[in-house]
């Protein structure tokens, strides 16, 4: 004779609810959605039954974990079509792990308008927006920072004399850019790696391959940005510092005019002594057109913002060697360009000039 089957309890809507912690409407919303299976019909009344109840715990730990409804929705089908939902959360869970070893910090209202130089409500507003600051439920005084590395970079961008509204909207355009890099990266990885485990429900040891990836992956991202933002700031900086102190000479030549002239070029006090050329020597630039060993000194005009922008690069020390030797090396380049033009039986024109 076989025991008797403990009657399965049954529960009214409300009754579900309590038991839960869910409301009735999002019980009922999560059915909307087929997160949850409709209750049994009987007459005119609705009955929920246990498995309802451990369905409802299931999507609540879940998404304590984090997890977005669509991707519990996912989840929990797979779990229904009989394969082992530890497996996939596995994956999921490798996925929405952290992309970096950073730590999120807290930071005073007070601590922050330190580091800014004074309070500036708009500038805050906007970082809000950003997400770089999180507000604090409860706490009017204090922030959550995500990212204090970003933080770091806007407050040392602020002290170098950048406004904070400037460096608001910069990171709003970056993170565009970065957004589409990040989603090429993706469709990059998605189509040679992890094409094999997305055109089929995948087993447990495909999911177990493909969690063990994305770790491997992960950090590839980052590496790849990083030497490609090196290589990229290390060329377009040289071109881009090689091109204003071309146009700072050749202005500060052509358009000397005394003292205090209309270009806002400045008199050198007097001739600066040129000593030999050493590295790290200070040697004062000779007329680009004519290079000649350095034997002795010439005052040359140069636009004062030029100049400064210089030293701030170099130091002051380096400041007359640093011009000297861009003036040299383009005055070298010119006159590559008139030979290799000669060869060619063509003049040089200003497609030919260094910079273009």
């Amino acid at each position: 004779m076989t025991p008797e089957q403990p009657p399965t309890a049954e529960y009214r809507i409300e009754d579900l609810a309590h038991l839960s912690g869910a409301t009735v409407r999002t019980i009922r919303a999560y059915q909307d959605r087929g997160l949850l299976p409709r209750p049994e019909r009987r007459g005119r009344a609705n009955v929920y039954g246990d498995a309802h109840l451990a369905r409802l715990r299931q999507i609540a730990d879940l998404l304590d974990r984090g997890y977005t409804l669509a991707s519990i929705k996912e989840l929990l089908e797979a779990w229904d079509a009989g394969r082992d939902l530890g497996g996939v959360l596995g994956l999921v869970a490798e996925i929405n792990g952290p992309w970096t070893d950073e730590k999120p910090t807290r930071i005073t209202r007070d601590d922050l308008d330190a580091a800014f130089g004074g309070p500036n409500e708009q500038a805050v507003t906007e970082a809000v927006e950003l997400g770089v600051l999180v507000r604090v439920p409860g706490r009017d005084d204090e922030f959550l920072v995500p990212s204090p590395q970003e933080l770091a970079v806007a407050s040392e961008l602020h002290a170098a004399g950048v406004p904070l509204l400037a460096i608001s909207g910069h990171l709003r355009e970056l993170r565009g850019q970065v957004e589409h890099i990040a989603s090429r990266f993706l469709d990059f990885t998605a189509e040679h790696v992890f094409r094999s485990f997305l055109n089929h429900p995948p087993t447990e040891a495909e999911t177990a391959e493909a969690t063990a990836l994305v770790r491997r992956l992960r950090p590839l991202a980052q590496q790849t940005i990083d030497a490609e933002l090196a290589r990229a700031m290390r060329t377009l900086a040289t071109r881009y510092i090689h091109h204003h102190l071309a146009e700072a000479l050749s202005s500060g030549t052509a358009g000397a005019s005394g003292p205090s002239g209309p270009s806002g070029l400045q008199e050198p006090a007097g001739p600066v002594p040129e000593p030999e050329l050493r590295p790290g020597a200070a040697v004062a630039p000779g007329p680009a057109a004519a290079p000649r060993p350095a034997t002795d000194s010439e005052a040359v005009l140069l636009p004062v913002a030029a100049v400064q922008a210089v030293r701030d690069l170099v130091g002051p020390e380096n400041t007359a060697a640093f011009i000297a030797a861009a003036a040299q090396r383009e005055a070298h380049a010119r006159a590559m360009d008139a030979l290799a033009a000669a060869a060619r039986g063509t003049r040089p024109t200003a497609e030919d000039a260094p910079g273009h």
